[in-house]
């Protein structure tokens, strides 16, 4: 049957305004979608560690990031994990197993205290009914998703772990102050490294003490700076 949610409070409306057109592709929608997707989300919030969703349960709400940062992952049968994605302020996920009607394929965890929004599954497929342009703009987040692990399982499959690490530095360097830099957060430990990358702990150890002994790169605990961003570049290629 319809839903009909019961508008939020305005300091709550007002969020949800801020977050949804903070998420890519939704800030140039007309102000009477996004008022109807306000008006479908509720606030939530989880600690660090806690489990949001687990891979295989039924896929009945579609969440967005508004504060903190969440890992997506797969989990082997040995117990190994695989990160898929880093999700930080402004993503939306869990839509994928909404519209086929599946499982969640991966289990998402937040890495620190996190605030997020939460659209129920049949909620949001009806305003999607009502406004059809919000189904080109999930096809576009969806198809830009895909591209994402097209090059995810080329730089597990096709690339080593030293081009791997040189690669995900570079991607997520930032200039600040004549400086090359890639900002860690505070739960960035190098098992989460690894296990972004593919890999385990001693052999991430290795890579990036030997990045940083030919001066490629200078390790710190809250930022790692690149030295020499071509001769990383060039590890890259490997």
């Amino acid at each position: 049957m319809p839903t009909h949610p019961q508008p939020a409070p305005v300091s709550d409306a007002v969020r949800a305004r801020k977050v949804l057109i903070a998420v890519q592709h939704f800030a140039d929608l007309p102000n009477e979608i996004l008022n109807a997707l306000t008006q479908r989300m509720s606030p939530c919030h989880f600690d660090a560690g806690q489990v949001i969703y687990l891979e295989g349960e039924p896929g009945e709400k579609v969440y967005i990031l508004e504060k903190g940062w969440a890992k997506s992952i797969r989990t082997a049968i040995d117990g190994r994990e695989q990160a898929t994605i880093m999700l930080k302020a402004g993503e939306l996920f869990g839509d994928e197993a909404v519209f086929l009607d599946a499982p969640y394929p991966v289990t998402v965890i937040a890495l620190e205290k996190i605030e997020m929004w939460v659209i129920q599954k049949q909620a949001l497929l009806e305003t999607i009914q009502r406004y059809p342009v919000l189904a080109m703009i999930f096809i576009r987040r969806l198809s830009g998703r895909v591209l994402y692990y097209i090059d995810l399982a080329e730089d597990l499959g096709l690339r080593n772990v030293q081009a791997r690490v040189a690669n995900t530095l570079l991607k997520h360097a930032e200039l600040v102050d004549g400086n090359l830099i890639v900002p860690r957060q505070h739960w960035t430990t190098l098992d989460e490294m690894a296990i972004r990358l593919g890999t385990v702990r001693d052999v991430l150890s290795r890579t990036l003490n030997a990045l940083e002994g030919e001066g490629i790169l200078k390790i710190g605990r809250t930022k790692i700076t690149i030295i020499d961003p071509k001769k990383l570049l060039e590890r890259g290629r490997v």
